[in-house]
């Protein structure tokens, strides 16, 4: 499948079913991973991209993810930072790829958006304005996966 844009990224993602969209979604996470720092939400990503974890084990990395989410949310106001900010909107991403099965409707879009905010803070944090595509790197990653 060719993706374009925006509006056949959300048609493709709506193709996916729920261990799919946690799969994907945690292939979006990862590839802005090293804009934050925190284990737990290493943890969580690495959870999410295994098609076999059990309920029980993403419970445990949700709340853990939770709590990286809770703690980068607080440092986001201090002074504004950027790399911050950055950092909070992975745990985000991390988040929403561990949340609960009732919580999964449209995933993978979530999480592609909290990635691409991630990216644009950290190109804003570099003075380097918005001129990384992570859409298009999602574009890229959708379209390999579902290939396989």
């Amino acid at each position: 499948m060719d993706i374009r844009n925006d509006q056949d990224f959300k048609t493709a993602l709506s193709k996916l079913g729920a261990v799919q969209q946690r799969l994907v979604a945690a292939r979006f996470a990862e590839n802005v991973l090293d804009l934050c720092e925190d284990m737990r939400v290493t943890a969580a990503i690495n959870a999410a991209r295994r098609p076999d974890v059990s309920e029980a084990e993403l419970a445990v990395v949700f709340q853990a993810a939770k709590a990286a989410c809770v703690e980068t949310y607080t440092r986001c106001g201090q002074e504004a930072d950027w790399r911050n900010q950055a950092s909070h909107f992975v745990a985000k991403a991390a988040l929403a790829c561990v949340s609960p099965p009732d919580r999964t409707a449209e995933l993978a879009w979530g999480v592609a958006m909290n990635a691409r905010m991630a990216r644009t803070c950290e190109t804003i944090a570099n003075g380097q304005g918005t001129e990384h595509r992570e859409a298009e790197q999602q574009y890229r990653i959708l379209a390999e996966f579902m290939k396989q």
